[in-house]
């Protein structure tokens, strides 16, 4: 793995650094590279092998990002067993990053079986021919804010007129799809190109900053700066994210096995939230051991990681799910970016509500 670079305020590599929602900078597939993995996970193939004596054998799932607290629901199915009881060898779970090709990348050459991605990187992919599906999401708004200074807050997109906000270039799409789904121009606000350490939102530099909730808010607090933060989701982009994406031939031939994982994802991310602090210790101390992440920024993630995870929605139909109408959302914030696709080239969630009909009890 490449080495973690870290910026002033980050315990953490600052999320946005690569950002693997790289469809709304207009990135087409990348070519396929090694896929970056962390502690004892090898690549290995996606069709795995049975000579373990296990039902489903070894799969590859390629994380969206380096091994933080980000994916704490894969580390418990992981450490608890619960991949093993549902009939797999075993399950490498690979970081992706800055060293990593896009999992659409990887689907489409074998290298990985499912895929840690988000629907703005996805459909642009099968709208480029790539024959894959969203067939689960972790989070269910995704984790995109502007954070500004709590003296000076910016409460909302009508807040920005006028001001100073710091947009990466891997962001400046996305951005841009906020102010025009909330009927605003490039120039109502002053644009200011960014780098990915917030560094000039604490010096006054500018007035708002466009990052990860999960991420700047804590480590810019840490460092005593007093902050306060919007999200895209809340303001005509409720779009998901840490979407579970894999080809379609699999859901078409490999839908037991299918299944067996997805049951396997639900009851470690049901641990996953019942137990933040044990969260960040399986990401501090065991699958991100080597990137020095702090415990005490981990564990305040993944309580705000659980605001993305949980919602009334998961409470009535269970974790990882989607509503038709969430779904219809995603559609359309989706054609605010840019990108025209239909619900059902782009979503097929039948697999997961057959998990949840035949095992009514992960709900609970």
């Amino acid at each position: 793995m490449t080495p973690v670079q870290r910026s002033s305020f980050g315990a953490n590599l600052n999320r946005r650094s690569f950002l693997r929602y790289s469809a709304l900078t207009g990135a087409a597939l990348g070519g396929v590279g090694a896929l970056a993995a962390c502690g004892d996970d090898a690549g290995g193939s996606s069709s795995g092998s049975i000579q373990d004596g296990s039902r489903f054998g070894t799969v590859a799932i390629q994380l969206s990002w380096i091994k933080n607290i980000e994916f704490a629901g894969e580390y418990f199915a992981d450490s608890r067993g619960y991949f093993r009881e549902a009939g797999f060898g075993s399950v490498n779970l690979m970081a992706g990053g800055a060293a990593s090709t896009s999992v659409e990348a990887g689907l489409d050459t074998g290298k990985v079986w499912l895929g840690l991605s988000a629907p703005q990187t996805t459909a642009p992919a099968i709208l480029e021919g790539l024959p894959a599906k969203i067939v689960a999401t972790t989070y269910q708004k995704n984790p995109f804010a502007i954070v500004s200074s709590a003296a000076k807050p910016i409460n909302s997109p009508q807040d920005m007129k006028g001001r100073k906000i710091g947009v990466q270039d891997t962001n400046q799409l996305i951005f841009t799809a906020l102010l025009a789904a909330n009927g605003m121009k490039p120039g109502d606000v002053t644009i200011v190109p960014a780098q990915f350490d917030p560094t000039p939102l604490a010096n006054g530099e500018v007035d708002g900053w466009v990052s990860y909730v999960t991420n700047e808010p804590i480590t810019l607090a840490a460092k005593g700066f007093a902050n306060t933060h919007f999200l895209f989701a809340d303001f005509g982009l409720p779009l998901v994210a840490e979407t579970l994406t894999v080809k379609q031939s699999t859901i078409d031939n490999e839908r037991e096995k299918l299944k067996a994982f997805l049951a396997a994802e639900i009851r470690g991310w049901k641990d996953a939230v019942a137990a933040p602090a044990e969260s960040a210790r399986l990401a501090v101390e065991v699958y991100g051991k080597d990137l020095n992440l702090d415990p005490t920024e981990q564990t305040k993630e993944a309580i705000a990681q659980n605001d993305l995870v949980v919602s009334a929605d998961t409470a009535a139909n269970g974790l990882l799910t989607m509503t038709d109408a969430l779904i219809e959302q995603n559609i359309a914030a989706l054609r605010t970016a840019k990108i025209d696709i239909k619900a059902d080239q782009l979503f097929d969630l039948s697999v997961l509500r057959e998990v949840y009909a035949e095992n009514p009890s992960l709900k609970g």
